[in-house]
């Protein structure tokens, strides 16, 4: 089984061999796609080999077909029993892993307004391996649908009703990496802790979080595109809308130029003025006035967060950090933390520089945890529950 997982500028895929649970025997990554050093990496888990090398300049539909030529020189596709993909927006409707259908890439089509910077990429990913594998099964797996059951007044924005007819609401994204750590926090916590409450802290180049009770979303901090929220690497998160008129008639800026400076020129990126990478940040905060500030958005808005999950939830359980900042970061899980002892939460210092799975104090109130997340194993399951032809968790739930 091949998963996919394609971003605005990247696509990761793993190979997967069917068990139960699936076992991953490779993964890759096209990084950097629309530049000039377009980067392919991967590693072979069963012979150890890894690489990793530029193949030049490549946009979104030339890099899936080079991954595609490569993985069909390396396994054959002729050798796939299906493929899985991410999709970002499934919009209203769609609650649980689907085969994808014509009805299906119809919606998909319609509704790629929703989230431009990634449906129309994940569409064109369809499509060429339906061209190259017209009898292959692709399954697509909806980052929306963990949020799909949050409380309506969670999804409603403060806009003129007419457009929530229009399917213009808050989606929440991120949705199979949380699908994965609440299934991971039953695991290791057990169940008790899974279904109390929890607020979900996925921080990475893309960053949300998400309050959970009884293993279902009750509110998240992205809305109806993945743009919203708390500060991101290149995105801005939320933003007094007045910026669009103001910007429009100071500079000129049109709609699409609007879009491209929140997604792609924003966030830490915009504040600091050099680098969205967390690393480079917290290695010149001491010297830069303006990465110093743009770590210090970053943790306050996300702690603002945390406490406004916190509120949603009627108190707070557990807590956990995921995503590339959130496992890899102990100085930004401290600066996030610093401050909410009145919620319970209290670090151990010691097991939070090592990264500890349980990074809290013994006698703490919340427990503070880190799980590194797995979207593609969320993703292969999803793809074999359907060979099989077995229901999905949530449909069980």
């Amino acid at each position: 089984m091949l998963t996919i997982n394609g971003g605005s500028s990247s696509i990761k895929l793993a190979l997967f061999t069917e068990a139960d649970p699936p076992v991953r025997r490779l993964r890759a990554k096209m990084d950097r796609i629309g530049r000039s050093d377009t980067t392919l990496a991967f590693t072979d888990l069963a012979s150890g080999e890894s690489q990793s090398k530029v193949v030049g300049d490549l946009d979104h539909r030339s890099a899936a077909t080079f991954l595609l030529d490569w993985i069909d020189e390396r396994i054959g596709l002729a050798t796939l029993a299906a493929v899985g993909h991410r999709i970002v927006n499934g919009g209203a409707h769609y609650r649980e892993p689907q085969p994808i259908t014509a009805e299906l890439m119809a919606e998909l089509k319609r509704i790629a307004t929703y989230a431009p910077e990634h449906l129309p990429s994940e569409i064109a990913l369809i499509e060429i391996l339906q061209a190259r594998g017209p009898d292959l099964p692709q399954i697509v797996c909806f980052d929306t649908a963990f949020h799909r059951d949050m409380p309506r007044v969670a999804k409603i924005l403060p806009i003129p009703r007419r457009y929530d007819a229009l399917g213009v609401e808050r989606y929440g994204f991120h949705g199979l990496s949380y699908s994965f750590l609440i299934e991971e926090l039953a695991r290791v916590a057990g169940e008790g802790a899974a279904s109390g409450r929890v607020v979900l802290a996925h921080l990475g180049n893309g960053a949300s979080l998400s309050a959970v009770r009884g293993g279902r979303s009750i509110d998240t901090t992205m809305g109806f595109t993945p743009a919203a929220g708390v500060p991101m690497g290149t995105r801005s998160g939320n933003l007094d809308p007045g910026l669009v008129l103001f910007c429009a008639r100071t500079e000129g800026m049109t709609a699409e130029q609007f879009h491209r400076m929140v997604n792609h020129e924003s966030g830490l990126l915009g504040i600091s003025e050099t680098t969205s990478d967390v690393r480079d940040l917290l290695d010149r905060e001491a010297d830069d006035i303006r990465a110093a500030e743009a770590i210090e958005l970053f943790c306050y808005e996300i702690r603002k967060s945390i406490g406004a999950m916190a509120a949603a939830l009627g108190g707070l359980d557990t807590l956990v950090f995921t995503g590339g900042i959130g496992e890899n970061s102990p100085v930004i899980r401290e600066r996030i933390c610093a401050g909410l002892g009145f919620l319970g939460i209290h670090l151990d210092a010691n097991r939070n520089d090592s990264n500890a799975p349980l990074v809290s104090e013994d006698d703490a109130q919340v427990a503070v945890r880190v799980i590194a997340t797995d979207e593609e194993m969320v993703i292969a399951k999803a793809v074999g529950n359907i060979l099989n032809r077995k229901p999905s968790r949530e449909a069980a739930t």
